[in-house]
């Protein structure tokens, strides 16, 4: 378990310091499990960039161990289960690729028995800001019966009713604020109104954001409603991916009344659908997932978008020029990636 956690940990400084004394703070850790004396320590919250501003909140170590213990011996055992094959994010032998193989099974099979295919693409509202404790908390507890182990999880989860956190997202963005105002770019004003969108968590809600153990209940916390979907609006066609899902239908009216339904359903989770929500003609195309996809004269075309494109030739170039030991590992990353979409000039220009 441990070398998982040390492989994941970019912060070697945390990494040292914890292993400098790795015994005693194991020791520690089960002590303060064994005697229920377990409160999550403080994060440490930073802004990272690409490919858009979003708020990550960091562990030290030991709540690190404790978040990847539930995770892997009481939340994937509890949760997976329960989850359908088309909930796509996060678990083991899951993730985009596994999202992509639904989109193209999906598409290619719709396309020949229908001249219209179209698709309504759901985004649910700052989803990990909005998850309601309480009723996260009635979700897990259909699996977990153990009180101690329950409220070792309810510790988590609650930890960002903490003051501290809100302060700490709020000073870390007037600081970004600040160094943007200082700078002479012709995106200034878009980046400043970007970073002022960050929302602040509101008491009895929201999930850590960075953590394992918020990965695998982000997942969970929407079952109920992709089985809703599946099972009783009869949505064949579908493929979530955390709080990103599509429906795929060659009736626009059905998905119409599909997104209502929706929309009515998620008001008992506490939840909405944001303004990106849509219906897409494939001939138009839409986004997921990274990849852009399309029909053109029913034949299924996968792009990548140009913001995804600079970042990659960027990332590439630097990683290049500073002669950086992980330069295969990264250039290997993204061949997989760009293989899946119809990129053969971009992997020529990138040499992969």
């Amino acid at each position: 378990m441990y070398k998982v956690i040390r492989a994941n940990t970019k912060n070697r400084g945390k990494l040292h310091k914890f292993e400098l004394f790795y015994s005693s703070n194991i020791i520690s850790i089960l002590n303060v499990l064994k005697y229920k004396k377990y409160e999550h320590s403080h994060y440490n919250v930073f802004l990272v960039h690409e490919p858009k501003y979003r708020i990550i909140m960091s562990e030290i170590m030991s709540d690190k161990v404790v978040n990847h213990l539930v995770s892997h011996y009481v939340l994937d055992p509890g949760i997976t289960p329960h989850l359908i094959p088309q909930n796509v994010a996060t678990r083991k032998g899951m993730g985009t690729k596994e999202g992509i193989r639904y989109v193209k099974k999906y598409i290619n099979k719709l396309k020949l028995n229908y001249d219209k295919v179209y698709v309504l693409k759901c985004d649910i509202k700052k989803y990990f800001y909005s998850i309601d404790h309480e009723l996260i908390l009635q979700k897990i507890s259909r699996f977990i019966t153990d009180p101690d182990v329950y409220n070792l999880i309810k510790n988590i989860i609650e930890s960002t009713d903490n003051k501290y956190v809100n302060e700490s997202i709020k000073k870390v963005i007037n600081k970004e604020i600040k160094r943007i105002e200082g700078l002479n770019i012709l995106d200034k004003e878009n980046k400043i109104a970007e970073l002022k969108s960050i929302p602040l968590y509101e008491k009895g809600k929201g999930l850590p954001i960075g953590n394992m153990t918020s990965q695998l209940l982000a997942i969970y916390f929407l079952n109920d409603l992709d089985h809703y979907i599946k099972e009783k609006l009869y949505c064949k066609y579908y493929v979530r991916y955390m709080d990103d899902f599509i429906i795929f239908d060659p009736d626009k009216e059905r998905l119409k009344v599909v997104r209502k339904e929706i929309e009515e359903k998620l008001k008992e989770f506490k939840l909405e659908l944001n303004k990106k929500t849509n219906i897409y003609d494939l001939k138009h195309g839409f986004g997921f997932l990274g990849y852009y996809f399309f029909l053109k004269e029913k034949r299924l075309i996968i792009k990548i978008n140009s913001n995804t494109k600079r970042r990659i030739k960027k990332k590439m170039r630097k990683l290049k020029k500073i002669n950086a030991p992980n330069y295969e590992n990264v250039k290997a990353s993204y061949m997989g990636y760009l293989k899946i979409a119809h990129s053969k000039n971009l992997l020529k220009k990138l040499d992969l």
